[in-house]
């Protein structure tokens, strides 16, 4: 599936590269999801998309609901895969510090990061990067090229921010399908079952320790919870999702 993944999520944001930077009004904060700003039961979050993989007719199903006063988008994955997606240009040096909020209802017994048949997770914040041969090394590019001739379209990079069921959480992992792609666990075990989580991660850091080198342009993010390998069943919620510079990195503006 993560090949599919992989494809879908490339060949939905590559119409994004001729898109302008998206900045809140002020300059300091990109702002990728305002869920809380939706009116609930709308299909779909204004801006995001449909992300679904040919050889998975089960998709997770996602609706905008009210949970503690304020809309999130709740995911129901049973035996599932699919996710929701936004195209967006945004410069990660620039606005390294991603936030969001969670809240996953349970774990899954099977997952395990390591293997193909535990590729999945109640809850995963997936973001891409674009392909800029000026920010990529030589040995990279070969192996990029060489994972084209394999795959067809694939991302340079990726990170996926994952709430795991034992891995420990810090652990940056090679995902069992590419090492394109990396995992970075943030939550891991019941402990934060029922409750939501506000998550902050420096993006820019985490791929420069995942990848050995400058990252280039984050081109989409998406939000997935998937249980098609695994066979289980997983309730999740997500929250507003916000980039910011570093020096509002204190600043909270996640509707709570």
């Amino acid at each position: 599936m993560m090949r599919s993944l992989i494809t879908c999520i490339i060949l939905m944001t590559c119409t994004a590269l001729s898109a302008i930077f998206v900045q809140a009004q002020n300059g300091a904060i990109v702002e990728v999801a305002r869920f809380s700003a939706s009116e609930p039961g709308a299909s779909l979050p204004e801006g995001w998309k449909p992300l679904t993989f040919k050889k998975t007719p089960k998709l997770t199903t996602y609706e905008l609901m009210k949970d503690d006063s304020h809309v999130v988008v709740k995911a129901m994955s049973d035996s599932s895969a699919s996710g929701l997606i936004k195209e967006i240009r945004i410069d990660p040096k620039e606005f390294p510090i991603v936030r969001w909020r969670w809240k996953v209802e349970n774990l899954l017994q099977k997952s395990d990061v390591t293997r193909k048949d535990g590729d999945d997770y109640p809850a995963r914040l997936y973001i891409t990067f674009e392909y800029d041969p000026g920010k990529v090394s030589f040995g990279k590019k070969l192996k990029f090229k060489a994972g084209q001739v394999l795959f067809g379209d694939i991302p340079i990079g990726a990170i996926n921010y994952i709430w795991e069921t034992k891995a420990p959480v810090g652990a940056i992992i090679d995902n069992a399908y590419t090492d394109f792609v990396k995992m970075v666990v943030v939550e891991s075990g019941p402990h934060k079952l029922g409750a939501w989580v506000d998550e902050s991660r420096n993006i820019y850091e985490d791929y420069k320790k995942a990848f050995g080198e400058e990252p280039p342009l984050i081109n989409g993010v998406a939000i997935m919870s998937d249980t098609d390998n695994t066979k289980e069943q997983a309730v999740a919620y997500y929250g507003d999702i916000i980039f910011v510079k570093p020096s509002d990195a204190r600043v909270n503006i996640l509707a709570r």
